[in-house]
């Protein structure tokens, strides 16, 4: 495939030219004109400098739709030219809907934030760290906030049953709420979702947060028509100038996965704009409530006191999502309070309450070499807000 790639690269600049300029007909905001030209040519030299195949951004402000760049290829192999409806592999975005599907339930009273772990997966009764010592006030907070004690691998196994199982007898790093730790936290949230709705946790994710959002293109599950619409997989081979394609994590997809609470999820930048423009309205997108305000409120307010939390400097974490607290360097062109998540392919998602403003990225490499702080995240968000504010 290496080989194959090489002689993509000299067609890849011509077809993302082809494909940004297509983009400029698509949707409710000419991507060239006016104040987001900007825009579109940062996210277009990425794409000339075969940094990734091409990418999907999207800008609202106040409830509305600003701006939609489409620059790049989807499918380097059939030349498909990326489009507003690409399909992306969003990983750790997927965390905070799965945050948001456990909040429903508190909403319901189904269950308490700081209820012990073990009142729903009694495995965790027996749970060790290390050293040998038990593990001592794990609750359903201490999940959503990554403060566990919990680390390592995030893929599933058979089921969320068995590798909610499996984690509970894995050694856990440290004790709840003794530091920050990214790790497999959520799969446990998918599983006691399972437990306290009676319903597998892709099925009520679904039924209660992405069919009455109209996130119609937001799947565990890829149907044949969405995986002709999906954004291939790349990274770099031993030239930087030539992608080859890579391998999805945990076979994800397919019909037989195992839907990931903290990474399965498939969606495209008007989904994933559905869905935080809902939690930035409190809950409630189109006349359909999701979920409470005081829910929203929790989810969205860092939970996590003078922990050191996150991959980038001045950030805390709510339940489920990654909160700004001191605005610098990536987060600079944020407003403090601003809140959202990324994805291990280089997709991204932030929710700024305080100037009613949303940014979606949207791209895939597979060497998941792309950090929260990376350049192209920060030049995305630098070029989106000074398009906002030119307007």
């Amino acid at each position: 495939m290496a080989i194959r790639a090489f002689a993509y690269r000299r067609s890849l600049v011509r077809l993302c030219f082809t494909a940004a300029a297509a983009s400029l007909f698509i949707g409710g905001a000419r991507a060239a004109d006016g104040p987001f030209t900007g825009v579109t040519q940062q996210m277009q030299k990425f794409a000339d400098d075969h940094r990734y195949s091409g990418a999907v951004t999207l800008i609202a402000e106040n409830g509305k739709i600003q701006n939609v760049s489409v620059v790049g290829i989807a499918d380097l192999e059939k030349q498909t030219p990326m489009a507003e409806d690409t399909l992306f592999g969003i990983m750790s975005m997927t965390k905070p809907i799965s945050a948001t599907a456990l909040m429903i339930l508190v909403d319901e009273a189904k269950l308490s934030l700081d209820d012990p772990v073990e009142k729903y997966i009694p495995a965790f009764t027996n749970s060790k760290l290390t050293s040998g010592e038990p593990v001592r006030g794990l609750t359903i907070r201490r999940l959503l906030t990554h403060t566990s004690g919990l680390t390592g691998d995030q893929q599933c196994k058979d089921s969320l049953e068995a590798t909610a199982n499996m984690l509970a007898a894995r050694p856990f790093a440290f004790q709840p709420n003794d530091k920050w730790e990214y790790g497999p936290s959520i799969n446990v949230i998918g599983r006691i979702i399972e437990v306290t709705s009676g319903q597998p946790y892709d099925e009520f994710v679904t039924e209660r947060i992405l069919r009455p959002l109209a996130m119609n293109d937001s799947t565990y599950h890829l149907t044949d028509e969405q995986q002709a619409r999906l954004a291939k997989l790349y990274k770099h081979s031993g030239d930087p100038q030539v992608l080859v394609p890579a391998e999805r994590w945990g076979g994800a997809g397919t019909a037989d996965c195992v839907p990931n609470p903290s990474g399965g999820l498939f969606s495209t930048a008007h989904d994933m704009f559905r869905f935080y423009q809902t939690i930035l309205n409190g809950g409630e997108l189109d006349g359909q409530r999701i979920v409470s305000q005081d829910a929203v409120k929790q989810m969205t307010t860092v939970q996590t006191g003078n922990l050191k939390t996150g991959f980038t400097p001045g950030n805390g974490w709510g339940l489920g999502w990654c909160i700004v607290r001191e605005p610098q360097d990536v987060t600079s062109m944020l407003s403090p309070g601003s809140f959202g998540h990324g994805g291990a392919y280089g997709t991204e998602g932030w929710v700024d309450p305080v100037k009613k403003r949303i940014l979606v990225l949207m791209f895939q490499d597979g060497a998941i070499g792309n950090s929260d702080g990376s350049d192209i995240r920060k030049e995305f968000q630098r070029a989106a807000v000074e398009a906002l504010e030119k307007k």
